[in-house]
Protein backbone atom coordinates (compact mmCIF):
# COMPACT_ATOMS: atom_id res chain seq x y z
CA UNK A 1 0.00 0.00 0.00
CA UNK A 2 1.35 3.32 -0.99
CA UNK A 3 1.14 5.69 2.03
CA UNK A 4 1.44 8.35 0.01
CA UNK A 5 -0.88 8.51 -2.22
CA UNK A 6 -3.58 6.90 0.44
CA UNK A 7 -3.02 10.22 2.78
CA UNK A 8 -3.43 12.37 0.01
CA UNK A 9 -7.11 10.45 -1.36
CA UNK A 10 -8.20 11.21 2.29
CA UNK A 11 -9.82 14.20 0.63
CA UNK A 12 -11.54 12.29 -2.06
CA UNK A 13 -13.03 10.54 1.07
CA UNK A 14 -15.81 12.79 0.56
CA UNK A 15 -20.44 11.67 1.06
CA UNK A 16 -21.18 10.99 -2.68
CA UNK A 17 -19.65 9.36 -5.38
CA UNK A 18 -16.35 9.31 -6.92
CA UNK A 19 -14.66 7.63 -9.73
CA UNK A 20 -11.46 6.13 -9.79
CA UNK A 21 -10.22 8.88 -12.45
CA UNK A 22 -10.97 11.50 -9.83
CA UNK A 23 -9.57 9.58 -7.11
CA UNK A 24 -6.16 8.89 -9.07
CA UNK A 25 -6.15 12.97 -9.69
CA UNK A 26 -6.90 14.26 -5.95
CA UNK A 27 -4.63 11.67 -4.64
CA UNK A 28 -2.26 12.55 -7.42
CA UNK A 29 -1.51 8.85 -8.42
CA UNK A 30 -2.60 6.56 -11.39
CA UNK A 31 -5.41 4.85 -11.93
CA UNK A 32 -4.09 1.32 -11.31
CA UNK A 33 -2.95 2.61 -7.57
CA UNK A 34 -6.02 4.54 -6.87
CA UNK A 35 -8.35 1.23 -8.02
CA UNK A 36 -6.40 -0.24 -5.47
CA UNK A 37 -6.58 2.02 -2.59
CA UNK A 38 -10.24 2.11 -3.37
CA UNK A 39 -10.59 -1.48 -3.00
CA UNK A 40 -8.64 -1.78 0.27
CA UNK A 41 -10.85 1.31 1.43
CA UNK A 42 -13.99 -0.76 0.79
CA UNK A 43 -12.76 -3.97 1.70
CA UNK A 44 -12.41 -2.32 5.22
CA UNK A 45 -15.85 -0.96 5.53
CA UNK A 46 -15.32 2.46 4.31
CA UNK A 47 -17.13 3.33 1.55
CA UNK A 48 -19.01 1.00 -1.08
CA UNK A 49 -19.25 -0.28 -5.04
CA UNK A 50 -21.82 1.24 -7.51
CA UNK A 51 -20.82 0.66 -10.24
CA UNK A 52 -17.54 2.16 -11.40
CA UNK A 53 -17.61 4.66 -8.77
CA UNK A 54 -17.33 4.02 -4.98
CA UNK A 55 -19.99 6.06 -2.46
CA UNK A 56 -18.75 7.51 0.92
CA UNK A 57 -20.82 8.25 3.74
CA UNK A 58 -20.38 11.46 6.55
CA UNK A 59 -18.18 9.71 8.56
CA UNK A 60 -16.06 7.94 5.91
CA UNK A 61 -13.48 11.07 5.40
CA UNK A 62 -12.21 10.10 9.17
CA UNK A 63 -12.35 6.18 8.74
CA UNK A 64 -9.64 6.46 6.01
CA UNK A 65 -7.83 8.36 8.16
CA UNK A 66 -7.46 6.42 10.73
CA UNK A 67 -6.88 3.25 8.40
CA UNK A 68 -3.81 5.41 6.60
CA UNK A 69 -2.63 5.86 10.53
CA UNK A 70 -2.70 2.01 11.05
CA UNK A 71 -1.13 1.24 7.84
CA UNK A 72 1.62 3.67 8.98
CA UNK A 73 1.08 7.21 7.78
CA UNK A 74 2.42 9.93 10.26
CA UNK A 75 -0.65 11.68 12.38
CA UNK A 76 0.63 14.88 11.08
CA UNK A 77 0.96 13.93 7.66
CA UNK A 78 -3.04 12.89 7.92
CA UNK A 79 -4.51 15.73 10.35
CA UNK A 80 -4.08 18.20 7.75
CA UNK A 81 -6.70 16.75 5.77
CA UNK A 82 -9.01 16.76 8.64
CA UNK A 83 -11.69 19.57 10.61
CA UNK A 84 -13.79 19.48 13.52
CA UNK A 85 -16.74 18.59 12.26
CA UNK A 86 -15.19 15.10 10.62
CA UNK A 87 -13.65 14.39 13.83
CA UNK A 88 -17.18 14.83 15.78
CA UNK A 89 -18.82 12.78 13.03
CA UNK A 90 -16.50 10.03 14.05
CA UNK A 91 -16.54 10.37 17.76
CA UNK A 92 -20.77 10.15 17.32
CA UNK A 93 -20.82 6.98 15.10
CA UNK A 94 -18.26 5.01 17.51
CA UNK A 95 -21.06 6.34 20.59
CA UNK A 96 -24.03 5.50 18.48
CA UNK A 97 -22.35 2.33 17.23
CA UNK A 98 -21.95 1.62 21.18
CA UNK A 99 -26.11 1.78 21.39
CA UNK A 100 -25.24 5.38 23.02
CA UNK A 101 -27.96 7.81 22.24
CA UNK A 102 -26.81 10.75 20.05
CA UNK A 103 -26.95 14.38 20.76
CA UNK A 104 -24.29 16.72 19.06
CA UNK A 105 -23.30 20.57 19.49
CA UNK A 106 -25.80 20.90 21.74
CA UNK A 107 -25.61 24.68 22.96
CA UNK A 108 -26.30 25.59 26.87
CA UNK A 109 -27.65 29.34 27.89
CA UNK A 110 -27.49 31.05 31.08
CA UNK A 111 -23.98 31.06 30.52
CA UNK A 112 -24.03 30.18 26.62
CA UNK A 113 -21.90 27.12 26.78
CA UNK A 114 -21.58 24.43 23.91
CA UNK A 115 -20.72 20.44 24.15
CA UNK A 116 -19.21 18.97 21.40
CA UNK A 117 -21.02 15.31 21.43
CA UNK A 118 -23.17 13.71 24.07
CA UNK A 119 -23.84 10.15 24.39
CA UNK A 120 -26.38 8.68 26.75
CA UNK A 121 -27.14 5.49 27.66
CA UNK A 122 -28.45 3.27 31.12
CA UNK A 123 -29.51 6.40 32.59
CA UNK A 124 -25.44 7.70 31.73
CA UNK A 125 -24.37 10.46 29.95
CA UNK A 126 -20.79 11.04 28.73
CA UNK A 127 -20.24 14.37 27.23
CA UNK A 128 -17.54 14.86 25.26
CA UNK A 129 -15.12 17.60 24.21
CA UNK A 130 -13.39 16.09 20.85
CA UNK A 131 -9.45 17.17 20.23
CA UNK A 132 -8.18 16.89 16.86
CA UNK A 133 -5.39 19.66 17.11
CA UNK A 134 -1.68 18.48 17.85
CA UNK A 135 0.04 17.40 20.89
CA UNK A 136 -0.62 19.53 24.04
CA UNK A 137 0.81 20.50 26.85
CA UNK A 138 0.03 19.12 30.41
CA UNK A 139 -1.16 22.96 31.08
CA UNK A 140 -3.39 23.30 28.30
CA UNK A 141 -4.92 19.76 29.07
CA UNK A 142 -5.79 20.76 33.13
CA UNK A 143 -7.49 23.86 31.11
CA UNK A 144 -9.49 22.23 28.58
CA UNK A 145 -10.40 19.63 31.54
CA UNK A 146 -11.79 22.39 33.95
CA UNK A 147 -13.63 23.95 30.95
CA UNK A 148 -15.62 20.46 30.07
CA UNK A 149 -16.30 19.79 34.04
CA UNK A 150 -17.87 23.06 33.92
CA UNK A 151 -19.98 22.60 30.90
CA UNK A 152 -20.66 19.15 32.55
CA UNK A 153 -21.84 21.01 35.75
CA UNK A 154 -24.10 23.26 33.83
CA UNK A 155 -25.77 20.59 31.65
CA UNK A 156 -26.80 18.24 34.64
CA UNK A 157 -27.92 21.77 36.47
CA UNK A 158 -30.52 21.51 33.64
CA UNK A 159 -30.99 17.88 32.97
CA UNK A 160 -32.74 16.28 36.10
CA UNK A 161 -32.06 12.71 37.16
CA UNK A 162 -28.93 12.71 35.52
CA UNK A 163 -25.45 10.95 35.99
CA UNK A 164 -22.98 12.54 33.72
CA UNK A 165 -19.27 11.95 32.70
CA UNK A 166 -16.61 14.58 30.98
CA UNK A 167 -14.47 13.47 28.44
CA UNK A 168 -12.31 14.58 26.40
CA UNK A 169 -11.38 12.68 23.13
CA UNK A 170 -8.10 13.23 20.96
CA UNK A 171 -6.57 12.59 17.87
CA UNK A 172 -2.99 12.27 19.58
CA UNK A 173 -2.11 9.65 22.32
CA UNK A 174 -1.52 12.16 24.39
CA UNK A 175 1.02 11.48 28.04
CA UNK A 176 -1.67 12.04 30.49
CA UNK A 177 -4.23 10.03 30.20
CA UNK A 178 -6.62 11.28 33.29
CA UNK A 179 -6.93 14.56 34.84
CA UNK A 180 -8.80 14.40 37.96
CA UNK A 181 -10.14 11.33 36.83
CA UNK A 182 -11.44 12.96 33.66
CA UNK A 183 -10.19 10.48 30.83
CA UNK A 184 -8.40 11.53 27.84
CA UNK A 185 -8.86 9.32 25.30
CA UNK A 186 -7.63 8.87 21.79
CA UNK A 187 -9.83 7.93 18.64
CA UNK A 188 -8.29 4.83 18.12
CA UNK A 189 -8.87 3.73 21.86
CA UNK A 190 -12.21 5.26 22.03
CA UNK A 191 -14.41 2.28 21.49
CA UNK A 192 -12.45 -0.04 23.72
CA UNK A 193 -13.01 3.10 26.09
CA UNK A 194 -16.33 2.16 25.68
CA UNK A 195 -16.59 -1.30 25.54
CA UNK A 196 -15.23 -1.19 29.64
CA UNK A 197 -17.18 2.18 30.68
CA UNK A 198 -19.46 0.68 33.03
CA UNK A 199 -17.34 -1.26 34.34
CA UNK A 200 -14.74 1.56 34.96
CA UNK A 201 -17.38 4.24 35.89
CA UNK A 202 -16.22 3.94 39.70
CA UNK A 203 -12.81 5.29 38.84
CA UNK A 204 -14.43 8.36 36.57
CA UNK A 205 -15.26 11.93 37.59
CA UNK A 206 -19.43 11.84 37.31
CA UNK A 207 -21.41 14.80 37.72
CA UNK A 208 -25.11 14.48 38.98
CA UNK A 209 -28.00 16.17 39.89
Amino acid sequence: MQLKPLTRGITGVIPGGISVIDFAIVAQTDQISAKEILNVLVANKIGSFEGENVNFNPEDKLKAALFAISQGAPIDDVSIYLNWKDFEGLVAEILESKNFDIIKNLVLTKPRMEIDVIGINHGVAVLIDCKHWKRMSSSTLREIVKKQVARVKHYVGKTQGTIAVPAIVTLYQEEISFIDNVPIIPILQFSSFLDEFYGNLDDLKTIET
